[in-house]
């Protein structure tokens, strides 16, 4: 019947009743409803598409940087054996975050809990060391006093270790990194990130290239890339989406040749703060 949403039921008269079986049309609440759902999907399968790209280049570039360094200390059986046990490490942490995007996909929830970051850096350091080469050094600044947040562990390694290794391609000379973490209270309100409240922060600085205005107002956008046929221009999308997910913001700072700072930053759940 032209005009209906559903298959309805023919009335004999005006006064009829309508039959038990009749379907109800789509109410306007319906329709939005389900715009809603839709919108939500897409959301997600976007952010989806951006950690599976950026993941997997990340995981391969920690793997071929293991595997690279074993080749060179062949000589050297105690080195060769690290190497490969880092790239091993490597492939059981893609494994892990394989999982976690097929749950992400399913529409399982993310395992968020209350975390320490200083925790979470100083196990996940040997791996940020082999991430970024043997021509860069990451030194940990870890300070004191950095309140719980909530945290997806597989979520913040991949977005810090997404962050070493654009610092170190910013510095193709090699160089060092600097991963710090401090706490942050924000007591105005101002234009950029953070708002007011007490933050747990981890920043990713380097002494690089930097980037100019114009390209740090595009750092976000999906697909925007300086580094050519090598980059994805997925990388700092993929971080903000990771943030983003656990309540995070993040914010970026940088200059032509002085290098760039990133900062990771996490609403603190304790009482009182």
């Amino acid at each position: 019947m032209t005009g209906c949403v559903f298959p309805c039921e023919t009335q004999t008269s005006s006064q009829a009743e309508p039959d038990a079986r009749t379907q109800v049309p789509y109410t306007p609440l319906d329709v939005r409803t389900a715009a809603e759902q839709r919108e939500r999907a897409t959301h997600r399968l976007a952010a989806l598409g951006e950690m599976t790209g950026g993941l997997a280049q990340n995981l391969l570039a920690v793997i071929e940087a293991g595997l690279g360094l074993a080749e060179r200390r062949a000589h050297e059986p105690e080195s060769v054996r690290a190497y490969i046990a880092a790239a091993r490490e490597a492939i059981d942490r893609g494994v892990e975050l394989t999982s976690l995007l097929l749950g992400f996909a399913k529409h399982q929830e993310l395992d968020a809990h209350a975390g320490d970051l200083n925790k979470f850096l100083r196990s996940f350091e040997p791996f940020l060391r082999y991430g970024a080469g043997p021509d860069v050094r990451v030194k940990l600044e870890l300070g004191s006093d950095i309140p719980d947040c909530l945290i997806d562990p597989a979520l913040f390694d991949a977005a810090v270790l997404n962050l070493v290794m654009n610092a170190r391609d910013a510095m193709p000379n090699g160089g060092e990194i600097r991963v710090i973490t401090e706490r942050l209270v924000q007591t105005t309100a101002t234009p950029d990130p953070p708002g007011p409240g007490t933050y747990a922060c981890v920043g990713v600085k380097d002494h690089g290239c930097g980037m100019s205005p114009e390209v740090l107002r595009k750092v976000f956008d999906p697909f925007f890339t300086t580094k050519g046929e090598k980059g994805t221009g997925i990388g700092m999308s993929q971080v903000q989406a990771l943030a983003q997910m656990v309540g995070g913001q993040i914010r970026i700072t940088s200059e032509r040749g002085v290098g760039t700072t990133v900062d990771l930053l996490f609403p603190s759940i304790q009482a009182g703060t």
